[in-house]
């Protein structure tokens, strides 16, 4: 960038980029970083994207929790390890979680791990019974929860 943004041209900037996806306030300050403004005038800029309705961190937490779990698959520790990394706060992240009812969740397990069980070619049992765990303990599912998945299949 040759030339230094304005405040307000910046502000434009920042204000198109929370409109079309939610965003955290730890993106919104990288951006604002990127694009050269100095710590003071970001913090100017997120309170007026604050003010505005657009950056609201209990907003971007409840997008963030529906998307990565309808989506992904993601159980909620992997969902609730994501958040914390963005500095998202323990009542928006408990917030969060309620986005996803326990039938939704339950059935979204038991349709990853039916479906994954399936797929892994694998002749050693002890092997796919390790591939199959550490898939889903990777996705961020409840360890009790893979277990006793485990269990239902070796019957």
């Amino acid at each position: 960038m040759n030339e230094a943004l304005t405040l307000k041209e910046a502000q434009l900037k920042l204000e198109y980029y929370c409109s079309y996806q939610e965003r955290c306030h730890q993106e919104v300050v990288q951006k604002a970083g990127d694009l050269g403004m100095k710590s003071h005038e970001t913090d100017a800029i997120v309170v007026h994207l604050i003010q505005h309705n657009f950056l609201n961190e209990e907003r971007f937490a409840r997008s963030f929790a529906r998307g990565k779990h309808r989506i992904k698959g993601w159980g909620k520790n992997r969902i609730v390890n994501e958040l914390k990394q963005r500095h998202i706060s323990a009542p928006n992240i408990k917030c969060a979680l309620t986005e996803i009812t326990e039938e939704e969740y339950q059935d979204t397990f038991d349709k990853l791990a039916e479906r994954h069980w399936e797929t892994i070619r694998e002749t050693n049992v002890q092997k796919k019974k390790k591939k199959f765990c550490d898939y889903l303990l990777r996705k961020g599912w409840e360890s009790n929860l893979v277990y006793g998945k485990l269990k239902e299949f070796e019957k």
